[in-house]
């Protein structure tokens, strides 16, 4: 299962560089992770300083 951003995201942009398939794009307000592309790995989680992103 493809992970999530969450709205305690504040769109700083450090998921987008971590992802090792590039699954992560700035959506409208947040970044948005394209479950077709996600991989599980959980580098995003692992990254992000505000806890946003969580397993799907």
């Amino acid at each position: 299962m493809a992970y999530v951003i969450t709205d305690e995201c504040v769109s700083c942009g450090t998921c987008e560089g971590e992802c090792p398939v590039g699954a992560i794009a700035e959506g409208d307000g947040k970044y948005e992770i394209n479950a077709d592309e996600c991989v599980d790995c959980g580098t995003c989680a692992d990254a992000c300083p505000t806890d946003a992103i969580k397993e799907g």
